[in-house]
């Protein structure tokens, strides 16, 4: 549904309402309910068949909502959030009584961001105008595939799972098209949980503070979004190394040739363009029952690092 300010507000009242709401990012499409309503989240998880248990990032527009959904928050935290929000970035901390159980998964901490997107952040403006708190959303796809960067993409994973009053707000293809940056603020040093566009770098040049990036199997370890070792999945098999066949599928930079009947599924000039580029090559390699995916993934150390992150999850 194109995004007029009539289809704001009436999507704005569907989720009071109960409804669900899927709605662009700059990261990947949401699937957006109520935050405060129980019912409507339940329906999150069964429209995505996602695991109970496992968390929602709440969303919402403007810095003044995260002491509704938060306390005890570090210094450091806030020079994150007045820095990198509106951004792709998403804050784990600990939570106020607003974030439920069926919000956190029973954790002790609640995951928030304010998306760097236009449509997302009159939704969320007019939603809290209407007096809602925030708006929980997980990746607009069911639990385990591939993250949808189009409505299109959305439309042929969950159309036939959502009511008929849901609604799918359309905004062309996600500038970004990898989920955020998850930081682990809790505790005197933050911790990147789920490397995303917000980078290492950056998170140590603004707060001069020592960045952990915590990789264990621990049955302790926090669940946020997209920490299951086995996550983003197309149903190709993807490789990360060796030598593509013919009829195999191919994404890499554009300075890689393409071996003689290899399907070239992406030719992105640049990290940033293979980061947009890398979900709906995937689902096209899909869409095009290629068997093996090849992928030569970007070396480096910011966005680069997300890519890997994906990339790993789909062995």
């Amino acid at each position: 549904m194109p995004c007029t300010e009539n289809t704001l507000r009436k999507a704005a009242q569907t989720l009071l309402d109960g409804g669900l709401v899927v709605f662009p990012t700059e990261t990947v499409y949401g699937l957006g309910g109520d935050a405060l309503n129980k019912q409507a989240i339940s329906r999150i998880y069964n429209v995505k068949s996602r695991p109970l248990g496992h968390p929602l990032i709440v969303h919402f527009s403007s810095l003044g909502s995260l002491n509704i959904w938060t306390q005890n928050i570090p210094e450091y935290a806030v020079k994150l959030a007045k820095s990198f929000w509106p951004g792709p970035m998403t804050l784990i901390l600990p939570r106020t009584g607003t974030a439920k159980d069926y919000i956190t998964g029973k954790q002790n901490c609640v995951g928030v961001r304010i998306p760097d997107q236009k449509i997302a952040l009159s939704l969320l403006r007019e939603f809290e105008k209407m007096g809602g708190l925030g708006v929980a959303a997980p990746s607009a796809n069911r639990f385990g595939k591939i993250s949808p960067t189009s409505a299109k993409n959305v439309f042929e994973d969950l159309d036939k799972y959502l009511a008929k009053n849901d609604l799918i707000l359309n905004d062309g293809i996600c500038q970004i098209g990898l989920e955020s940056t998850i930081i682990d603020c809790r505790f005197s040093k933050p911790q990147i949980l789920r490397p995303g566009p917000i980078t290492e770098k950056m998170i140590h040049d603004l707060c001069n503070l020592q960045i952990t990036l915590p990789i264990n199997n621990s049955k302790k370890r926090l669940r946020v979004s997209g920490s299951l070792k086995k996550h983003y999945a197309p149903q190709a098999k993807v490789f990360l190394d060796g030598i593509p066949r013919e009829n195999d599928g191919l994404i890499a930079l554009s300075t890689h040739d393409t071996p003689e009947g290899v399907i070239r599924l992406a030719n992105p000039k640049n990290v940033q363009e293979f980061a947009n580029q890398l979900y709906s090559a995937l689902r096209l390699g899909d869409k095009m029952n290629i068997k093996k995916i090849f992928v030569y993934p970007p070396s480096g150390i910011g966005l680069e690092l997300a890519i890997k992150d994906r990339l790993i999850k789909m062995l």
